[in-house]
């Protein structure tokens, strides 16, 4: 597959509505002063759900293409786990991972502990992806992350299962609403793309 410069998806202003509720994908071009690179963005550390011991994401996921996902139990899109999950088994040995952040920003959608997100993640959908502590994914409070993240494409999650591609490089590369399901071909292309560059070919 032949890579398409980052340059000819230029970043389209898009209404409150539409960011919030995700009109269509963002594909995202050159960010200007405001592109987060692989040290800025990744160079934070979790804990694993339930876990104990904080990973590092760069140290662990450093040139590997990511899908950065805010989760929740009790959502309409719940079901994207599935999905998502699915996504892991067929890219995974590329250099691919899913990371999921579980959040309760969005109507308590996600109000159960750590311990009982695992579960419920595990029997439910089989997920097997990376999925780290619970944490805030909007407003001032917001994770750091997430921040970073907003602040690389100028929107913010409008709700659960919002989606976040970052490149081999560390880069954000484009953004998925929540109703972007996991097998869209827009989205597995996008992965697809990103998979098949390095980033000294950027």
């Amino acid at each position: 597959m032949s890579h398409v410069p980052a340059a000819l998806y230029p970043i389209t202003p898009l209404s409150a509505r539409a960011r919030r509720w995700g009109a269509g994908l963002l594909l995202l071009g050159l960010l200007g002063t405001g592109t987060v690179q692989a040290a800025g963005l990744l160079d934070l550390s979790y804990r694993p759900l339930a876990g104990k011991g904080e990973v590092n994401l760069q140290k662990q996921y450093a040139g590997k293409v990511l899908l950065v996902v805010n989760t929740a139990s009790k959502c309409g899109f719940t079901y994207q786990y599935e999905g998502l999950e699915a996504l892991q088994r067929t890219y995974a040995a590329r250099g691919f991972s899913v990371l999921g952040f579980p959040s309760n920003d969005f109507k308590g959608q996600e109000p159960g502990s750590e311990a009982q997100i695992q579960e419920f993640c595990t029997l439910t959908y089989g997920v097997k992806f990376p999925m780290f502590q619970k944490v805030q994914v909007t407003g001032p409070d917001a994770t750091p992350l997430y921040q970073r993240l907003t602040a690389a494409t100028g929107v913010a999650p409008g709700w659960n299962f919002h989606k976040y591609l970052v490149g081999r490089d560390g880069r954000v590369v484009a953004q998925f609403p929540s109703k972007i399901k996991p097998d869209d071909p827009a989205l597995v292309a996008a992965i697809e793309r990103e998979l098949s560059v390095t980033p000294a070919r950027r």
